[in-house]
C-alpha cells in the first residue's frame, strides 16, 4: 500500500499544509495543498492562540479539500529563537563483545541524560559520531566486535510552553502532532545533496520571522541555530525608509526589490503612493536596493558570527545553501557570498509530481522537507510516537531495531 504523508509548516508568514503520496520510485506526488496567511505568529512563536489555530485550521481544510483525504496526524515544523542545541556524549559497555542494537540504545540514553531545565524539552537527538574501543569514524556499529561503544549526539531542545502552545493550535484544527521537526533539518531534506552533507555545508533557511541554520559535516548535523531575524525586517526597513504601509512595503520588496544596489541602473524607478500622500510618488530603485542591501548584509554578518561561534567555519568547503522565502530576493546569494567568504547558492524543492505549481519556490522547502522526513522515517520503519513528550522513557521508544543499522543518523527521542 502506498504511504500517505502529511506535513504542516507553521511559519511567521504563512501556514502550508501538504498531503503527499510516496510512489514506488520513492518520489513524492503532492495530492493536497493548503496555503494560508499566518495569523497570531511572530518570529516563529505563537502570540495569539485563537488566530493561529484558525489559520492552521483553514490551511488543513484547504489541503483536505484538494486531496479529498481527511487529515488526522501530521509532522509539524518548529522554529523560533527559543530553540537551542548542545552536543553530548554517551557510552555503554558491550557485555557480549559484539555490539547489538540495545547497546546502541543504552549509549544514546546515556547521551540524553544531561541536565535540561524543567521548562525545556528534547525535540531531536541526532547522532553525530560513533567510536568503538576508541576507534572513531564508525558508521554502523551493530554487529561489530568491541567492548566499549561511545556515541556523540547533537541534542536540540525547545521551550516546553512554546511547543505546547503550537501543539494546542494544531490539535484545535483536529490534527495530532506526530512529530515536531526543526525547520532547517526539514529544509535540508530537500535542498542538500549527500555529497554536500559529506563535504561540509550549512543550510540557511531565511523565512519571514526567523533565519534557521544547520551545519552538516561528514554527513551528520553538527550544529543548529535559530536567529530571530528574517524577511519581515527587510519589509519594515522599506516601510520606514519610504514611508509605506507594511503591506505596500512587502509588495514593493517582491516586485522591485534587489539586494545589490550596483546591479540597478541610475534611471530605474517605479510609482507608489506613500502613506499620507494624495498622489503617486516616483521612487528610485537604487534607493530601495540601498535599504535592502544594508539589512541583508547585517543578517549575513549575524549568520557568519554564528558559524564562527560554532567553530566549524573551516569545515564547510561546500559553502552555504540558501532557502526559504526571503532567499528568492534577487542578488541575495551574491551578498551572502561576499559577507560569508564562501560559495553560496539558492535551492528550492524539485523532483515532485502532482499539485506542484505553487511549490516551485524556496519558500516551500520546509513544507516539502517535512514530507521527505516522513518518507525517510517510513522507509526505515522507524515509528515515533506522537507528541514528543518530555523525558520519554526507553520503553516509549517505538522502533523496529532491525532497521536501525541502516538509519542510525536520525535517531529521535
Amino acid at each position: 500500500m502506498e504511504e500517505i504523508v502529511v506535513g504542516i509548516d507553521v511559519g511567521t508568514t504563512k501556514v502550508c499544509t501538504l498531503v503527499g503520496r510516496v510512489e514506488d520510485d520513492k518520489n513524492l506526488r503532492i495530492l493536497g495543498v493548503g496555503i494560508e496567511p499566518s495569523a497570531g505568529i511572530r518570529k516563529g512563536i505563537i502570540v495569539d492562540l485563537a488566530a493561529a489555530s484558525q489559520a492552521i485550521k483553514r490551511s488543513v481544510e484547504k489541503a483536505e479539500s484538494t486531496s479529498g483525504l481527511e487529515i488526522t496526524t501530521a509532522l509539524v515544523s518548529l522554529a523560533g529563537a527559543h530553540v537551542s542545541s548542545v552536543n553530548s556524549r554517551g557510552a555503554a559497555g558491550v557485555p557480549g563483545g559484539i555490539i547489538d542494537v540495545m547497546d546502541l540504545m543504552r549509549a544514546l540514553d546515556q547521551a540524553q541524560a544531561i541536565a535540561i531545565p524543567h521548562d525545556r524539552e528534547i525535540i531531536h537527538v541526532v547522532q553525530r559520531g560513533i567510536s568503538v574501543d576508541g576507534q572513531e569514524g564508525v558508521k554502523t556499529p551493530v554487529g561489530m566486535h568491541g567492548y566499549k561503544l561511545e556515541v556523540e549526539t547533537h541534542i536540540i531542545t525547545a521551550a516546553s510552553a512554546t511547543v505546547d502552545n503550537l501543539r494546542q493550535c494544531v490539535s484545535a484544527a483536529g490534527v495530532e502532532v506526530q512529530q515536531f521537526v526543526l525547520n532547517p533539518l526539514a529544509s535540508a531534506e530537500v535542498v542538500l545533496t549527500e555529497q554536500e552533507r559529506q563535504m561540509g555545508v550549512a543550510v540557511c533557511d531565511i523565512g519571514g520571522g526567523t533565519t534557521d541554520l544547520a551545519i552538516y559535516v561528514d554527513g551528520d548535523v553538527w550544529h543548529t541555530m535559530v536567529l530571530a531575524v528574517g524577511g519581515n525586517h527587510i519589509t519594515q526597513d522599506i516601510a520606514h525608509g519610504l514611508r509605506l504601509s507594511v503591506s505596500q512595503a512587502e509588495e514593493v520588496k517582491k516586485q522591485q526589490g534587489h539586494a545589490v544596489r550596483l546591479d540597478i541602473g541610475n534611471e530605474e524607478s517605479f510609482l507608489i503612493r506613500p502613506f499620507g500622500e494624495d498622489r503617486d510618488v516616483r521612487i528610485n530603485r537604487q534607493d530601495l536596493a540601498h535599504i535592502i542591501e544594508a539589512r541583508v548584509e547585517e543578517t549575513f554578518r549575524l549568520i557568519l558570527q554564528e558559524i564562527k561561534r560554532s567553530g566549524y567555519d573551516g569545515l564547510l568547503p561546500a559553502g552555504v545553501v540558501l532557502t526559504g522565502g526571503t532567499s528568492a530576493l534577487p542578488g541575495i546569494s551574491r551578498v551572502a557570498s561576499e559577507v560569508l567568504g564562501m560559495p553560496v547558492h539558492t535551492a528550492k524543492p524539485d523532483k515532485l509530481k502532482g499539485l506542484v505549481d505553487k511549490l516551485d519556490s524556496p519558500a516551500y522547502s520546509t513544507s516539502v522537507g517535512l514530507l521527505r522526513w516522513a518518507v525517510a522515517m517510513h522507509d526505515h520503519d522507524i515509528a515515533v510516537s506522537g507528541g514528543n513528550k518530555r523525558r520519554r522513557s526507553r520503553g516509549e521508544k517505538s522502533m523496529n531495531f532491525d532497521s536501525v543499522k541502516s538509519w542510525i543518523k536520525r535517531l529521535l527521542p
